[in-house]
């Protein structure tokens, strides 16, 4: 609907003034309508018309093209056109399917990408609830999504984990593993890194063997090795990793990612990559080979390091050819910590280089810093981590002490902490308050949820049989319910193209709020028109739903 009439201005802009312009429709408060443009103040300047006169002009051919869909075109100030809808128009914007803009693509979403030997801190939480959201976004307007992981198993933190372990363990002893208890496996290899961090920032002995160690643990993927010692210990606790890894995506209710991209499946290719652009893109440096990135604005990157081995830089080179290799994707689509921003651009620069369309196809969208309430920053490096499941948690303790039910509360728990971070916009750091996050009062999940339920309890309690709204007249209050009503579509297609779920959250929590005023003024059970507006609620009561499931959010029947 919105296209269309926007559409049919442009039209009659061009009928009348020989001149292409983009029209732009707002949405203005509800006095003034259900659609604004202020296209007669752009005009102006090209035709030479004062923009009141302009719109006058516009308004006399848009009465009779917008005939059927509005019921009034007024001006108002300088010149702003102001359109309200028919009823029957309105209605006909509710429950609309979304704009199919990426129907026929396919997208590879790359998103979480938490590192085995290391814990999965609320960054990558983040990234994998966020990363989730937009996977639907864009499945929901056409795409064929293959949603992948990616992690580095080999690497620096390895060779500094795996040195602790062995540490830990006395020596190479894969055997004493089995002491491990099976709840703090995780755990046990993450306090491991924090160790081997530690020692190789403050002990030169650890430092030189944490770089021989990581040298054979390399050894280890090019040999195929699982037999020897070191290769027993490193391919078990890989696994730990792996699996803690997807019971928390279980836990969070996460859709299944397709694939998982070891580092050590990409490095081969990465490096093989790197060296065949030797001249014209990389060059070779003090044994090291490099890419300057100052003639583009960048820095200058180390790609192989002078020991041979590729670095962070190669391997997502390598991860780049694999995905497109894998599924020959229209959009690559990744969500990263904002620190990665720099060093991607670096990248794919280079790659930009010698297959530039891969990079054109590339969406890469970065978020701020995850802190805790006061402002607290977190870092893996010194074991000041706050984990993912510590979040979960805390969250869940902050719902128990706020509700006096004691049953299952994890659909709340997890529509606070999704909801907490999907309605900020993407690129902001996030101040995250466990407490204030299963609020049932102000902008948060539960509260969202409680709406639901609230509405659903209205519903069952009346036998009265729902009468269909479309050729039914509203009262005003009514009215100003369905106006925000149809906006979801329309608010949905914008998070498509922008690919920002927080356009959702603002409308789901603009929708409640809009509901409450509704039913606060306007008596539903029995009332003369209870049937009509037994309708509404149980038409706001699946727009909430479909939003809320679109968020990955459960709409509870009962809270």
């Amino acid at each position: 609907m919105k296209d269309t009439i926007a559409a049919t201005i442009a039209d009659v802009v061009y009928e009348h003034y020989n001149v292409s312009v983009a029209v732009e429709l707002t949405r203005p408060d509800a006095q003034f309508g259900d659609f604004a443009t202020n296209v007669a103040l752009q005009l102006t300047k090209l035709v030479g018309q004062p923009p009141r006169l302009v719109a006058e002009a516009l308004k006399t051919a848009l009465d009779a093209k917008l005939s059927d869909t509005a019921s009034e075109i007024a001006i108002a100030g300088p010149g702003f056109i102001n359109i309200k809808l028919r009823d029957e128009s309105l209605l006909g914007q509710i429950g609309g399917v979304p704009v199919q803009s990426w129907e026929g693509k396919t997208v590879v979403a790359e998103y979480s990408d938490p590192n085995p030997f290391k814990v999965l801190h609320a960054g990558h939480l983040y990234t994998s609830l966020v990363g989730d959201v937009v996977a639907n976004l864009l499945e929901l307007a056409g795409a064929q999504v293959h949603r992948v992981n990616f992690g580095g198993d080999v690497g620096m933190h390895v060779g500094k984990t795996m040195w602790a372990i062995t540490q830990q363990l006395g020596g190479e002893f894969p055997d004493k593993l089995a002491a491990i208890d099976d709840a703090s496996k995780l755990e046990w290899v993450s306090e491991r890194y924090v160790a081997g961090n530690n020692a190789y920032e403050d002990d030169e002995n650890a430092k030189q063997a944490i770089v021989a160690l990581n040298k054979r643990i390399y050894a280890v993927h090019a040999e195929h090795d699982t037999t020897s010692p070191l290769a027993q210990i490193y391919w078990t606790c890989r696994t730990w990793s792996y699996d803690g890894f997807n019971d928390l995506y279980t836990r969070l209710g996460m859709h299944p990612f397709e694939k998982y991209y070891p580092e050590s499946e990409v490095s081969d290719l990465g490096l093989a990559t790197v060296k065949a652009h030797i001249g014209p893109v990389y060059e070779e440096s003090e044994g090291a080979v490099i890419f300057r990135g100052e003639p583009f604005g960048l820095f200058t990157q180390v790609f192989i390091n002078s020991e041979g081995l590729p670095t962070y830089a190669a391997k997502d080179v390598g991860l780049i050819q694999h995905k497109y290799q894998d599924y020959h994707y229209d959009s690559s689509f990744i969500i990263t910590d904002s620190s990665q921003k720099d060093h991607l651009s670096v990248v794919m620069k280079s790659v930009e280089q010698y297959e530039p369309e891969l990079v054109a196809r590339t969406i890469h969208k970065t978020h701020g810093r995850i802190k805790l309430a006061g402002g607290i920053k977190m870092s893996s490096r010194k074991g000041n981590t706050l984990s993912a499941n510590a979040i979960l948690d805390a969250t869940a303790e902050a719902n128990l002490a706020a509700r006096e039910d004691t049953g299952d509360q994890t659909a709340t728990v997890l529509g606070a902490i999704r909801y907490s971070f999907l309605k900020n916009r993407i690129g902001g750091d996030i101040v995250y308050d466990p407490s204030e996050s299963v609020s049932l009062e102000g902008n948060s999940g539960p509260y969202l949820q409680y709406a639901h339920a609230r509405a659903y309890s209205i519903l069952s309690k009346s036998t009265t049989e729902l009468t269909p709204l479309l050729g039914q007249s509203f009262e005003a209050g009514e009215r100003m319910l369905l106006r925000k009503l149809s906006e979801y579509t329309e608010t949905v297609d914008r998070s498509v193209t922008e690919l920002l779920p927080h356009h959702i959250c603002g409308y789901l929590y603009e929708l409640a709020h809009e509901f409450n005023r509704f039913y606060e003024h306007n008596r539903v059970l029995n009332d003369p028109r209870e049937a009509i507006r037994l309708s509404l609620v149980s038409t706001y009561a699946n727009t909430l739903k479909n939003g809320l499931q679109l968020l990955g959010i459960t709409a509870p029947e009962h809270m």
